[in-house]
């Protein structure tokens, strides 16, 4: 879904991007310095129940993730370490940000307007690991000659949604903002999971010898 805002943002960053390949500097040292800012972003502040200046700072790290890219593709640098140092890294982020709010709900007395707050420290966890295993779908697709990209929640959409209402959450000092999110992302990520699974399937019985 939010795919198609990807050029915009790319050009958004695009000016930065140009002074650090001036400045020599490498997109993989991108690559390290966004997971580094959003993994310390998320594991300071959200456990401590500091919301907005969280996602203040994992925001303005984020945009590595295009920089780098960006930064590669410019200076033709591209290949599969970059490609594959970027993937794993993101993983490392994203579940800082769901990890950093599993530590927030395992705190003494967390702040909740939906119910018993350790259910929301099942559903963040959740969220972790139903994100990781949406990214392992596709990456092990990928690795037997097939495609799996797709579905209702993917990576991005995950990532702004959790953020945006994180975020909001801290600013008006509404729980329930981030509350709903995670109900949302966790039955939207186990479907997404689903709706990969199934595009694979679909795929393996289409060819001979491969759906058995």
């Amino acid at each position: 879904m939010l795919e198609r805002f990807r050029q915009f943002w790319t050009n958004v960053v695009a000016p930065p991007a140009d002074l650090l390949l001036r400045l020599g500097v490498k997109p993989d040292w991108v690559t390290w310095v966004g997971t580094i800012g959003v993994t310390a972003g998320a594991l300071i502040f959200f456990p401590r129940g500091e919301f907005l200046i969280g996602v203040l700072v994992v925001t303005a790290f984020v945009f590595s993730d295009l920089m780098d890219g960006y930064m590669a593709r410019k200076s033709g640098q591209s290949s599969r370490w970059g490609a594959f140092l970027d993937s794993t890294l993101d993983r490392v982020g994203d579940a800082a940000i769901f990890g950093g709010l599993v530590l927030y709900y395992a705190t003494e007395n967390p702040e909740s307007d939906l119910g018993d707050p350790r259910l929301y420290l099942y559903l963040s966890l959740a969220c972790l690991v139903l994100g990781s295993l949406t990214s392992y779908a596709r990456a092990r697709a990928e690795s037997l000659g097939m495609t799996a990209k797709g579905g209702i929640a993917e990576r991005s959409d995950r990532l702004v949604a959790i953020l945006v209402m994180t975020g909001f959450s801290g600013l008006l000092d509404a729980p329930f903002l981030r509350e709903i999110t995670l109900w949302a992302l966790a039955v939207a990520s186990a479907i997404t999971v689903a709706q990969r699974m199934l595009i694979v399937r679909r795929q393996a019985v289409a060819e001979p010898g491969l759906g058995s």
